[in-house]
């Protein structure tokens, strides 16, 4: 659609002469502490499959039913705009951790460790910058282009607002509605759902993963004539809940790539290896010896993230008509300045001449910044990245909505272009590690924060919110969300830490002796292992295979190594010492962003392995098969993906049982995709995964304080619960599973209208 200066004229609900309360402290502060709880979840989310979900309607929910609450205890009635406000500080917490989580782990799977002054740097920067940047582009995407970019989730997240809005913000829009009318009903039923499902997601994890009441993933491994093949899924309300909103069509193509590692390549690389009688590298033992997860680690990952980097190439590449009409509007929106008319409220913005010196402040902080580990030409390429690919997220997220936004795919072009620039510099080996993934991060999140401010402004542009007070709020919000997501990384990373003794990884581990006098750092066991062992050891960070595999070593003052220090995140050994359980984060999107940057710099990957994965992209986009969702199911393990898998099959059978009521008769797909993003189906979905994502943060968290417990529990559930230790605990351990799952699709049903 070719550029209009002039568009029709669009009437929000509020209109520009109303003054009502908006920006309120009650407003801001319940918006950042959402932010800091639904960015929380979507954190743990994107550490255990690589993804997550836009929080907006939930926030709001929240919110309506939180400001109703007070004035029920004799507080004063809420306003639309102060709700939109509360959304806009609540959704930055999410966009935040989709970029941490993406990126960050990256720094500590190539060796380092994971600093908290900088990830929270990092988190700030990123975040602020894609703020600033879409500011001045509002006016061209969201207002100019009201008609051409939908924004679907901000569209939906207007009506949901609008719908439960107070007696005070319909008066001042000038809509007349009875008390006890069904639209008041509904808001009161939205709200019951969410917070229902909220609290049946958090006593679900807490009965199944601290009281051991039943098994929290189930597996069948197979036998001849699939040997090493496997089947299984984590039986949790999250990931079910992810499922049913991001629907079956990406749900079930994800679940299709965990369908080929579990079932076709990994049984293939059995039978082939079977009779090798020497390891076949990358691997270091011997195929006949591994089960089915040590075929993954050693060969499918790596086709695996071949795969996932094709995918987002090719996925960024499609988008170039509009990334090029992206970049026109950005420009023209820096061009004209974002004022508009500053006579009316809701045509304000941050003056630009303030977004200027925001950004050129935070290049400098970057430039300078000694835990970034940057120089010039990084902070140059932020810049350069950061704008592009802000303008190309702003511009997407208006045509495809949050969940399709390759942001993945973006972050990954930025550090391919920026490892290039450094290895034609000569500059190669480990010191730019992080200089590269610092440049990849901050774009990363800083194109995220800038997608989800746009569907934020358009909610707030549908419903009549001032702009700068929406711009203030999300930038409180961002800087919020920021300063606790660092801490809950690395709480996360430390409760599934296992420090496993040098002598038990590899024999030969015990001839090997370094100099601890030249050795600089030291530490301490931490988490649930710290109580057995409060020595102080120095720190050593093994860069070869030699004797036993690469990875951060804690050595004794003699030179003996004491222990392999196996992260909780992408670790490998999942049972301690003492025989208890460890869950682990396989981070799959941070993994493949440490296997470009080691295999540019350093040129050590599988390349043959990495070209197969390739080779499957390319294969499915041949056929015309969208390969992105298909490559991630390939790199994630089945037991993720699958009950991804059975949400989206609930809600294909959920829209289509509803597609046959009357209200829904006429409306086309696209109408019938945004009517499901609004149905209590979703509302309840959104409860599973805040309340089972944070159950799962808070119970990692406190593993290292109830360590006693959890082993006492996992004692008793073994010996006497046929749920957890029979034979029988994987069917068994179904059926919980299958309430909720028929809960959620009893919820989404819906009545004919009357």
């Amino acid at each position: 659609m070719p550029y209009d200066p002039h568009p029709p004229a669009v009437k929000p609900y509020i209109p520009a002469s109303a003054q009502l309360p908006e920006l309120t402290w009650r407003a801001l502060i319940m918006g950042t502490i959402l932010g800091m709880i639904f960015g929380a979840s979507s954190l743990y989310l994107v550490l255990k499959v690589g993804l997550t979900v836009s929080a907006s309607i939930p926030v709001a929910v929240i919110a309506i039913t939180l400001f109703g609450m007070a004035k029920k205890a004799g507080g004063r009635e809420s306003t639309i705009l102060e709700n939109s406000i509360t959304q806009t500080a609540g959704s930055a917490g999410e966009s935040l951790a989709f970029g941490l989580g993406v990126t960050m782990p990256a720094i500590m799977i190539l060796g380092f460790d994971l600093e908290i002054s900088r990830v929270m740097l990092v988190g700030i920067l990123g975040g602020l910058l894609g703020i600033l940047m879409m500011i001045p582009m509002r006016r061209t995407m969201i207002v100019d282009q009201h008609r051409e970019l939908k924004y679907p989730e901000g569209t939906a997240c207007a009506e949901v607002l609008k719908a439960a809005a107070t007696e005070t913000s319909r008066e001042a829009a000038g809509e007349v509605r009875v008390e006890g009318s069904d639209e008041a009903a509904q808001a009161r039923k939205r709200a019951f759902i969410i917070f229902g499902g909220f609290g049946l997601g958090l006593l679900y994890k807490v009965l199944e993963i601290s009281l051991k009441l039943w098994k929290d993933t189930v597996n069948f491994v197979f036998g001849a004539p699939l040997k090493a093949g496997s089947a299984g899924a984590e039986i949790s309300p999250e990931l079910l809940g992810v499922g049913y909103i991001i629907g079956p069509r990406i749900a079930m193509t994800m679940a299709a790539g965990g369908v080929l590692s579990y079932l076709l390549l990994i049984p293939m690389i059995k039978f082939f290896g079977d009779l090798l009688t020497v390891p076949l590298a990358p691997g270091t033992t011997l195929i006949r010896d591994m089960g089915p997860d040590d075929i993954r680690s050693a060969y499918v990952l790596y086709i695996g993230a071949g795969a996932v980097a094709a995918g987002g190439l090719v996925s960024l590449a499609r988008s170039l008509p509009t990334i090029w009409n992206g970049l026109k509007g950005g420009l023209a929106g820096f061009k004209s300045g974002s004022n508009g008319d500053a006579s009316l409220r809701t045509d304000q913005d941050i003056p630009l001449k303030w977004v200027v010196i925001g950004c050129l402040g935070i290049i400098a902080v970057i430039t300078f910044a000694t835990p970034l580990h940057m120089n010039l030409l990084g902070a140059l390429l932020i810049l350069v990245f950061g704008f592009l690919f802000a303008t190309v997220s702003s511009r997407l997220t208006g045509e495809v909505g949050s969940s399709s936004n390759p942001i993945s795919g973006m972050a990954v072009a930025t550090l391919l272009f920026t490892c290039l620039i450094f290895l034609l510099m000569g500059w190669t080996g480990g010191r730019y590690y992080v200089t590269a993934l610092s440049v990849g991060a901050i774009v990363c999140i800083a194109a995220s924060n800038a997608g989800t401010t746009s569907q934020d402004l358009k909610t707030g542009y549908l419903v009549g919110s001032t702009p700068k007070l929406q711009q203030y709020a999300i930038l409180a919000g961002a800087l919020a969300s920021a300063l606790v997501l660092g801490p809950i990384l690395l709480k996360l990373n430390d409760a599934g830490t296992v420090y496993m003794p040098a002598a038990k990884v590899s024999p030969q581990l015990a001839a090997v002796h370094v100099d601890a006098s030249k050795l600089v750092d030291s530490a301490q066991l931490q988490g649930p292992q710290a109580a057995s062992d409060p020595a102080t050891y120095k720190v050593w960070q093994k860069t070869d295979t030699v004797n036993g595999p690469a990875g951060k070593y804690l050595v004794r003052a003699d030179g003996s190594l004491a222990y392999l220090v196996d992260p909780g995140i992408n670790g490998q050994y999942h049972t301690r010492p003492d025989g208890s359980e460890v869950k682990k984060y396989d981070a799959p999107k941070a993994v493949l962003m440490s296997y470009i940057i080691k295999g540019i710099l350093d040129q050590q990957l599988p390349w043959t392995l990495v070209l197969f994965g390739v080779m499957i992209a390319l294969v499915l986009e041949m056929a015309g098969i969208q390969s992105l969702a298909f490559s991630v199911g390939v790199y994630l393990p089945l037991v993720s993906t699958l009950p991804i898998a059975i949400g989206g099959l609930i809600r294909w059978m959920v829209d289509r049982r509803n597609g046959k009521l009357p209200q829904y008769a006429s409306l086309n797909e696209e109408e019938m995709q945004a009517a499901g993003d609004r149905s209590s189906g979703t509302l309840l979905a959104s409860g599973y995964i805040a309340g089972g994502a944070l159950a799962g943060i808070i119970i990692a968290i406190t593993a290292g304080v109830l360590t006693d417990f959890d082993n006492t529990m996992n004692k008793w559930a073994v010996a006497f619960n046929p749920f957890f230790g029979d034979a029988r605990g994987d069917v068994l351990s179904l059926i919980p599973y299958a309430a909720i799952c028929v809960l959620l699709y009893w919820v989404g049903r819906e009545k004919a209208a009357k």
